[in-house]
């Protein structure tokens, strides 16, 4: 049960490094196809809080899965990561209002049913 415990506060810190850095770069606009304005995006996009707290989550992930794989077969915890997927799908929805048709949400609900597989296994 702690292993499950520390492997889905992995997945949640993903997870919220996806969401901040999502709101982080639509602050600080998009990427367009001329190169001479990347490195100014990209020096604005690392000084805005949420990219900074986005990466900040992913390498506090990185170190929680670090515990995770010294204690679990990788075979049973990566599959695991991927109940990220789904709830970034439907926090996307929700919070960015972006467009979930029925096909990304029937794989969704394919990988919810393979992630509850593999956690009774």
């Amino acid at each position: 049960m702690k292993n499950l415990i520390m492997i889905f506060f992995s997945v949640l810190l993903g997870i919220s490094g996806q969401l901040c850095l999502k709101q982080g770069m639509l602050q600080v606009g998009r990427f367009n196809s001329d190169p001479s304005q990347a490195i100014p995006l990209l020096i604005k996009a690392f000084q805005t809080p949420l990219v900074f707290l986005g990466f900040l989550s992913y390498a506090i992930s990185s170190l929680a899965w670090l515990i995770v794989l010294s204690r679990v077969e990788l075979s049973f915890a990566y599959p695991l990561v991927s109940i990220g997927y789904v709830i970034v799908v439907l926090l996307s929805s929700i919070l960015f209002n972006e467009h979930v048709t029925f096909t990304r949400l029937a794989g969704t609900f394919v990988i919810a049913i393979g992630v509850y597989l593999i956690s009774i296994s």
